[in-house]
């Protein structure tokens, strides 16, 4: 018996998803964990600040 045919004979190959590494999969990552700009006009700091107070549960703490 090969060690793949026991494993999932006996339960054991509940494996989790292997993690995309792809261009997209890199993207959605970064835009789902929102962090403070490192440039950028007064305005995108005036609109960062509004959206870090209306969303504090999606906005990485970095500070």
């Amino acid at each position: 018996m090969r060690p793949d045919e026991f494993l999932r004979k006996y339960g054991f190959d509940k494996e989790e998803e292997a993690r995309e590494h792809s261009l997209r999969e890199n993207a959605l990552d970064h835009a789902r964990r929102l962090r403070r700009p490192h440039t950028g006009t007064p305005h995108d700091w005036e609109e960062w600040e509004r959206y870090r107070k209306e969303h504090p549960d999606e906005v990485a703490d970095d500070d």
